[in-house]
């Protein structure tokens, strides 16, 4: 590897943990708060070594608690689930090759190394900024097969079943950004990915955690459906995974050595599209070759929002995650919330009346804009202004009477997301998903991958809306053909035209106010970085009437008790999303990669831009 390539990697956590108070980064008491970068001393010295001994990722440390992942540099920037897989991306990223060509092995590589939600049998969004102002969306979100309805579920159908599988859109959709961004050729950025399955690689204690939750589950040990999943995930000793253990995915890897050779016709055609049809018609699903030959990925226009002078650039339907996003900055702009504590009652009232109608209007209006229209006032800052014009600063608005009898359904938390940035300033957001952690839990046969159960996303019954949750409204009932309506929400913040900010996460209905707190924390707050992902985080989805902030002592019990008495009900959970992030220093041009602590991730750096290379 060359000489040049040098990074600074650390592990930085506020004493103490995550539960203790920081205050926001222009206060001069953050330094004395938090811990120093730790970097490899030959880093420190300036010494020109290899890239492989001069980053700190090779220095043995504890990893402390809660805390965040963080690299900088100055030639590139990678960070995801995993660190084989930022890893992978890095090396591309080394080799000349763009932010795209890195998004598309860390995508490969974590569909080896992160199965519970990195894919080739499900489906997500990649927004892409280029340093020409291209801007664009693609979308390659999963849809539904040919010959679905809009009544072909029963009360009694799981969405752990093959008849919940959508047309997986992540091949195409990965191949579609390469062709058009891509500079390295596609069998290189497949590769990586090829050899993590052959060879085989160390379990981390998240994937050992990640694969004996489901491994350990009822269902999954008598179910004769999750046969395969038992065989291809499973040790061989039917014993628990262990940190240290060594995993190896033969049928994964000879299915992407295909997808290296022939590229996405290999799997949307051929031997492995005639093994997911045959299994699809044994086992009760609706997919067919027709309807893998048929899918595309959508290069699609990114809604861009305006808030505080930067511009924010985030997906469009069947995302509602960008029209969401937008609605909810809107409502809170004329608020000036930086006047108040991020963590008290004022704030997170405010922030969480926002989300609450945004989350009404997702419910009434959004789904595929090919089968439903889509109110175009739902891009307007002066509909979210309208929209928060009925905000009560001091009391919670009953979700029931603001929204009548319209409910909302489940949409599961297990997606993951990824940012990668380029020497040259192109910029890729990427979130992609199989819905439920491990998505349907089928694995086809011969093949090493899980399938989606996205069709769980649709509107099931139409007409249907109920106090449990269930909602029939029309524009996300299922169609042939039909996108499903999602959360997920990458986005490129830019500052004077540049990218500042990549995030994203996964979470279900939970990504959209991740990314809204992770936005608020940086351009409302002005909050280090690094303090900004590890922050807690709140949440309303409108239904069920609850607001929920992340647990620790940061949102004291009074101010819980404070939004109690104001009328909200509250919830605590333990952790919400893991938006592994990057920020542009808009002076220094530095790189600065955080990988969020709640679910494990990784940062990787280039601190020298990479000779230039050619598809």
């Amino acid at each position: 590897m060359p000489d040049r390539i040098r990074c600074t990697i650390a592990w930085r956590a506020h004493p103490g943990g995550l539960d203790q108070p920081i205050p926001p980064a222009r206060s001069p008491a953050v330094r004395s708060r938090w811990i120093g970068l730790i970097a490899l001393a030959a880093c420190v010295a300036g010494l020109g070594l290899r890239h492989d001994d001069a980053c700190a990722e090779r220095v043995t440390i504890d990893e402390p608690a809660h805390a965040v992942h963080e690299a900088r540099g100055r030639g590139g920037m990678v960070v995801s689930a995993t660190r084989t897989a930022s890893e992978a991306g890095r090396d591309v990223l080394t080799d000349g090759g763009s932010a795209v060509d890195a998004a598309v092995a860390v995508a490969f590589a974590l569909a080896v190394s992160w199965p519970e939600a990195g894919n080739i049998g499900g489906g997500g969004f990649m927004m892409v900024h280029a340093p020409s102002g291209e801007s664009v969306c693609v979308d390659y979100r999963e849809c539904a097969p040919r010959n679905a309805n809009p009544t072909m579920y029963t009360p009694n159908d799981s969405v752990n079943h093959p008849k919940a599988v959508g047309v997986p859109g992540t091949v195409r959709g990965l191949a579609k950004a390469h062709a058009r961004f891509g500079k390295l050729p596609w069998r290189r950025l497949v590769e990586p990915a090829v050899a993590l399955a052959r060879d085989g690689f160390e379990v981390d204690r998240h994937l050992a955690a990640s694969l004996n939750s489901v491994l350990s589950r009822d269902e999954v040990r008598s179910d004769p459906r999750c046969s395969e999943l038992r065989r291809v995930y499973g040790r061989a000793d039917g014993k628990p995974w262990s940190e240290g253990d060594r995993i190896v995915l033969p049928d994964l890897a000879a299915t992407l050595q295909a997808i290296a050779e022939n590229g996405p016709d290999a799997f949307y055609g051929g031997s492995i599209a005639r093994r997911l049809a045959d299994d699809m018609k044994a086992s009760g699903g609706w997919i067919t070759d027709e309807d893998l030959r048929a899918y595309e990925a959508i290069v699609r226009t990114p809604i861009e929002i305006s808030y505080r002078g930067f511009r924010i650039l985030a997906p469009p339907p069947p995302s509602s995650g960008g029209i969401c996003l937008g609605l909810i900055l809107g409502m809170l702009e004329p608020r000036h919330l930086a006047e108040k504590s991020p963590y008290g009652a004022e704030a997170i009232h405010l922030t969480a009346e926002a989300m609450r109608r945004a989350f009404l209007e997702r419910a009434r209006y959004i789904g595929d804009p090919a089968f439903a229209p889509i109110p175009d006032r739902l891009r307007s800052k002066e509909h979210a202004i309208r929209l928060g014009d009925s905000i009560d600063e001091r009391r919670a608005t009953s979700s029931s009477e603001l929204g009548a009898d319209i409910l909302e359904p489940h949409e599961s938390s297990s997606t993951t997301h990824f940012s990668v940035i380029d020497g040259e300033g192109l910029a890729v957001s990427n979130t992609y998903t199989l819905e439920a952690p491990f998505g349907s839990r089928v694995v086809v046969p011969g093949t090493g991958f899980l399938l989606n159960n996205e069709m769980g996303d649709f509107n099931w019954f139409p007409g249907a809306t109920n106090a449990t949750g269930r909602i029939g409204t029309p524009a996300n009932t299922v169609a042939p053909g039909k996108r499903m309506l999602s959360s997920q929400t990458p986005v490129i913040v830019l500052k004077d035209g540049r990218p500042y900010v990549l995030t994203g996460s996964p979470g279900g209905r939970t990504i959209i106010n991740t990314v809204a707190s992770i936005l608020l924390n940086v351009l409302e707050f002005e909050m280090d970085f690094a303090q900004a992902i590890a922050a807690p985080r709140v949440h309303h989805q409108w239904m069920p009437d609850r607001l929920d902030l992340e647990s620790g002592p940061r949102i004291t019990d009074a101010t819980a008790e404070t939004l109690r008495a104001m009328g909200h009900s509250i919830g605590r959970p333990t952790i919400q999303g893991s938006a592994h992030s990057i920020r542009v220093d808009p002076v220094t041009g530095e790189y600065h990669g955080v990988a969020d602590w709640r679910r494990g991730g990784f940062a990787s750096g280039l601190d020298a831009r990479p000779a230039r290379a050619d598809k």
